[in-house]
């Protein structure tokens, strides 16, 4: 349970205030790198200038794509379609063709099937999955089918920032259009009745390299500045359309949480730096990838913990149990949860979106979207409301009675974060999520290959952090060092494949990847080549785990030698 200092903050939380800023961010359409987007920009810059923070505007080259008109015809009948972000742009005379029709467009849909050059039909929104699977086929292009009669703009590129030679060839190569759910479904119908439409697809988007901005407001903490640990809280600027709940809403709560801590700054025990990102919408996360190559170096010595927020206090959004968090945060997070909505917080694991570029540096994250709604797997509705990314995503759409409550949740975490002597992350919860990995493997592979040092070696950094908590600190900087150096060794393996210098693509992930290779081992047969070759990578991940823990575990030493 939040203590009194903590329920002080949350309860100052001011919906009049938050609203007053939101219908001033209302006012523009923010699409990155525009105009527009700058004007809105100011407004918060401003704003936080106003409660305190010294504030700075970067600008960065940024690959973007702006969706522009699209036209699907069916057989010459024109059909209400938007284009999606990263298609590519149609030739004038459009791309046409019979669909194949291939499900929800999974790995399963497409395997065995002769795709190149033919037209997609695909159930369910663009997604970089989808565009990924129909680039490697060799498709020409993919239409999507809406789950209901609002069209959603989505963000298909699964590259994760701005592509780079390394990652370029990775970019969606096919045209990409999405239509309604019941025209999609006219088309699909007619397909499995074995008639033969001829849809035409024309498509625009305005992609390339263009200035981007990102505004950064900090106040230092105690020590004045320089090296001194701070959070990082986040969340994109950049909208679709007007986009006041996703994600102008957040933005007033980061606004509200930066203004009340600001009006507490004595009790502060590290900084606090707000960043307002671009390029979420259009560029795959682009200004926080360029934030996290260009500070890569500063975000690994100080930066504590990164708490991102987005779709603040949506209209009907009740459900805030599942909201996610890296294991060393997830007791964080359920105590704000349970505080404020009474809901028992289960919790699910960080996925790869909502700008968490971060876990290459090795920082533990939250949050992501907060609230979402009940009824999210109902035919016509979305976890983040029908109106999620759509011309309908209008200030009506914000509850302000949510809001408020969101932003207590949100606010008891970082304030938490700040106003702790000793950072509060449990590596003990870390450690006991990939025992719950490596437990299975290690009865699978009992005779074939030796994995009972790292299992060993996870349940010591397991009982050595958990025997940190509740410990005061007799040198709370030396132990918060050391707490951030574990998440340095940990958060990598827990969240990539292994490097901190890249970013995992835009797309699913398994838990704990860095031991991918120790379960591909555990699903070969005994004495096959197939294993002989898998053995070659589970090798080189058991190494690559086993130094992770050995680094962790010195550091929760260190730690353990810093509290009393």
């Amino acid at each position: 349970m939040p203590d009194g200092t903590t329920t002080n903050f949350t309860d100052a939380v001011s919906g009049p205030e938050m609203m007053a800023n939101l219908r001033e961010i209302a006012r523009w359409v923010k699409s990155s790198g525009t105009a527009e987007e700058r004007e809105g920009l100011a407004f918060i810059d401003q704003r936080m200038r106003d409660y305190g923070f010294r504030t700075e505007v970067i600008l960065h080259d940024a690959f973007i794509s702006l969706p522009g008109k699209a036209s699907v015809l069916v057989d010459g009948k024109p059909l209400k379609a938007i284009t999606q972000s990263f298609s590519q742009s149609s030739p004038p005379e459009g791309v046409s063709g019979v669909p194949l029709y291939v499900g929800h467009g999974t790995e399963a849909d497409f395997a065995g099937k002769d795709l190149a050059g033919k037209i997609l039909l695909i159930e369910g929104m663009a997604t970089p999955a989808t565009a990924q699977r129909a680039t490697n086929a060799g498709a020409i292009a993919h239409l999507h089918i809406s789950h209901h009669e609002h069209i959603h703009e989505m963000c298909i590129s699964p590259v994760w920032g701005s592509p780079g030679n390394s990652t370029r060839d990775g970019m969606p190569r096919t045209v990409v259009c999405s239509v309604d759910h019941a025209d999609g479904s006219a088309i699909r119908d007619a397909l499995a009745a074995g008639k033969a439409p001829v849809v035409t697809l024309h498509a625009e988007a305005d992609t390339g390299w263009r200035k981007t901005p990102i505004l950064v407001a900090e106040l230092d903490g105690p020590a004045g500045g320089g090296d001194e640990p701070f959070v990082l809280l986040s969340g994109h600027h950049d909208t679709w359309y007007y986009g006041v709940m996703d994600n102008g809403s957040a933005n007033a709560g980061m606004m509200e949480v930066a203004r009340l801590c600001a009006e507490r700054r004595e009790q502060w025990q590290r900084g606090l730096r707000v960043c307002f990102w671009s390029g979420h919408s259009h560029g795959r996360y682009s200004s926080s990838a360029w934030y996290a190559d260009a500070h890569w170096d500063e975000l690994d010595r100080r930066c504590v913990a990164h708490v991102n927020v987005d779709s603040l206090g949506g209209a009907g959004a009740t459900v805030l149990a599942n909201t996610a968090a890296m294991a060393e945060l997830w007791q964080l997070a359920a105590s704000a949860v349970q505080a404020h909505t009474n809901q028992v917080y289960k919790g699910k694991r960080k996925n790869r979106s909502s700008d968490d570029s971060f876990v290459g540096v090795g920082i533990p994250s939250m949050f992501g979207t907060l609230s979402e709604q009940p009824a999210k797997h109902a035919a016509a509705r979305n976890a983040l409301g029908w109106w999620w990314h759509t011309p309908h995503d209008t200030i009506d759409k914000v509850d302000e009675g949510n809001l408020v409550r969101d932003t207590r949740v949100l606010g008891q975490v970082v304030w938490n974060l700040m106003a702790t002597p000793v950072v509060p992350l449990d590596h003990a919860a870390t450690a006991a999520s990939l025992l719950a990995e490596l437990e299975p493997l290690r009865a699978t592979l009992a005779g074939r290959f030796p994995i009972e040092a790292v299992v060993d070696s996870a349940m010591a950094l397991r009982d050595a952090a958990a025997a940190l908590a509740g410990r005061p600190a007799k040198d709370a900087a030396r132990a918060n060092a050391a707490l951030m150096r574990a998440s340095r060794a940990l958060v990598p393996a827990d969240y990539t494949a292994g490097d901190r210098f890249l970013h995992p693509h835009a797309l699913p992930m398994p838990n704990w990847p860095t031991i991918q290779p120790i379960r591909d081992l555990a699903a070969t047969t005994l004495g096959t080549d197939e294993e002989k070759y898998a053995a070659v990578d589970a090798l080189r991940a058991r190494n690559r785990i086993a130094y992770a823990l050995r680094e962790a575990r010195a550091a929760i030493a260190d730690a353990a030698a810093a509290l009393g």
